[in-house]
């Protein structure tokens, strides 16, 4: 595994358009997949992608952030910032898989949550800590992984997981490296500086026991990560529902 790069080179794979995107993991991870749209509530984001499909023969959930490949994709995507209507039916998509008892597969790779003014009139705030506060009651065994950047809450809100995986260069932080530039020194042109000090690799963040592990990446990544999430899933899925409630809790309680 490289560690010779800086933080920030890391930022500048984890935003690379030609890294694998969610539909890229689900048709070589998953069989017949069928997504499923809407929050019930009259609205869909397509920046979130949700569905049911077949992992190893065991029905299964499958969430994550969608950029989209071209400037048509990325702007239909809002490059990949969910809006509240893509959280409440990733949420929705989750209660259902717990009552179906459907383990769940999280994909993470967003720059944040939407910023508009419109997101943020329609329940934004509210919308992300219904789905945190959702994930972590889930009777059902939750697997994610941060596959390019993890950024603020929007990261975060799929990311209430038994165990939570990075690939070597990804990244996951409280905000952007421009973000928290322009916070601490009303300068967001010392992203790379920022990122230095915010420690949001993947090396650093499996030192501090904020992550479980880690994938190299290369051309074996895809069946490195079939064979981690089914040693996942098959460990996980012989503990009891309240039981991996409990310890998911602990497992956040730690984060300090």
């Amino acid at each position: 595994m490289e560690n010779r790069l800086s933080a920030y080179e890391r930022v500048c794979l984890a935003r690379e358009k030609d890294r694998p995107g969610i539909m890229d993991y689900i048709d070589f991870l998953f069989d017949d997949f069928m997504e499923l749209q809407g929050d019930r509530l009259g609205k869909e984001d397509s920046s979130i992608l949700g569905g049911i499909a077949f992992f190893h023969g065991i029905p299964v959930t499958v969430l994550g952030h969608r950029k989209g490949k071209t400037t048509e994709e990325n702007l239909k995507y809002h490059f990949g910032m969910p809006l509240p209507e893509g959280y409440r039916k990733a949420l929705r998509l989750m209660q259902q898989a717990e009552k179906f008892k459907r383990p769940i597969f999280t994909f993470i790779d967003t720059p944040g949550a939407y910023p508009g003014m419109e997101a943020e009139s329609h329940g934004q705030s509210i919308a992300l800590a219904q789905c945190i506060a959702g994930m972590s009651r889930l009777e059902t065994p939750i697997i994610a992984i941060i596959t390019g950047e993890g950024s603020s809450g929007g990261a975060l809100a799929l990311g209430v997981a038994d165990q939570i995986w990075m690939l070597e260069n990804a990244v996951y932080s409280i905000l952007s490296p421009e973000g928290f530039a322009s916070i601490l020194w009303k300068e967001p042109k010392r992203a790379a500086e920022a990122s230095e000090l915010m420690k949001l690799t993947a090396p650093q963040l499996l030192e501090y026991g904020l992550i479980d592990g880690i994938l190299p990446e290369g051309p074996k990544l895809m069946q490195q990560m079939d064979k981690m999430l089914l040693n996942q899933l098959t460990r996980l899925q012989r503990v009891k529902g309240p039981v991996l409630v409990k310890k998911r809790y602990q497992k956040f309680r730690r984060i300090n």
